[in-house]
């Protein structure tokens, strides 16, 4: 089993861009999709619901902000959407498919870039979602959470960590927050298992030539239940064309659905 993982940067601007021409000749069974910036009532272009997959999404309330995704090639059992908080529920962050006892999720956690006021949502954003995911290694299922965590873990995952250390996504409260989600509550970085690399980025900025240089971060990536730890096989960072700021990552699990 194959799983993307993808935050499109507006999912009409990434089609644009080839973003689905590829995923057509791409060997994937579940596409996350993160910051699709649409309503779904503005995707009714038969692109946007590939023929080989069941696909649900989860709009934000306010137009072209936001909104998260997920393609299946096989029809989930049962798919929910939201967290049950305000942040994460009216601005479309979290979308879940169920398989038999496998949930696999699209979370587009908060920015705090651009200012205080987005860094307390995003601080108040992280401690209701460690609790939710502390209480769903109570319930017995596997799980894997795809998406654009708007977090770098460690200094391999940045190339200018020393300049980042008081900036929004390297902040030592936000690595401090992983620590607990991966040490205490138990989950597990699934790229990592399996690629200790250095320069493994999947964000560039804008700026400069960042992304041609690869001077990037590593804000995307699959966090699993530990049960699924020895299912991990492979990941890939698709860099081999430009459909968003970000680039697709995908992992592939000794698992079927």
């Amino acid at each position: 089993m194959r799983i993307m993982t993808f935050n499109c940067n507006g999912i009409r601007a990434a089609a644009r861009k080839g973003f689905f021409d590829w995923l057509n000749t791409t060997a994937v069974d579940v596409v996350c999709l993160q910051e699709t910036k649409a309503q779904e009532h503005q995707l009714d272009d038969k692109i946007f619901h590939p023929e080989q997959f069941h696909c649900y999404y989860f709009d934000a309330i306010k137009k072209g902000y936001s909104g998260t995704a997920i393609y299946c090639r096989k029809q989930p059992g049962q798919v929910t959407t939201g967290l049950g908080w305000e942040i994460a529920d009216t601005e479309g962050r979290y979308i879940q498919a169920d398989f038999d006892n496998l949930s696999i999720a699209s979370l587009y956690l908060p920015s705090g870039s651009s200012g205080p006021e987005k860094q307390a949502r995003k601080f108040a954003f992280l401690e209701d979602y460690l609790t939710h995911m502390e209480k769903r290694r109570e319930d017995g299922r596997e799980y894997i959470i795809c998406g654009d965590w708007n977090i770098c873990h460690k200094e391999i995952d940045l190339k200018n960590w020393r300049a980042n250390r008081k900036n929004s996504g390297f902040l030592p409260e936000e690595r401090q927050w992983l620590d607990k989600l991966y040490d205490h509550a138990g989950y597990v970085d699934a790229s990592r298992l399996v690629n200790k690399e250095p320069d493994q980025y999947s964000w560039w900025s804008n700026r400069g030539n960042a992304r041609a240089n690869n001077v990037g971060w590593r804000l995307d990536y699959q966090v699993i239940t530990p049960g699924l730890a020895e299912k991990v096989k492979s990941t890939e960072i698709y860099t081999a064309e430009y459909f968003s700021d970000h680039a697709p990552v995908i992992l592939e699990y000794d698992l079927s659905l």
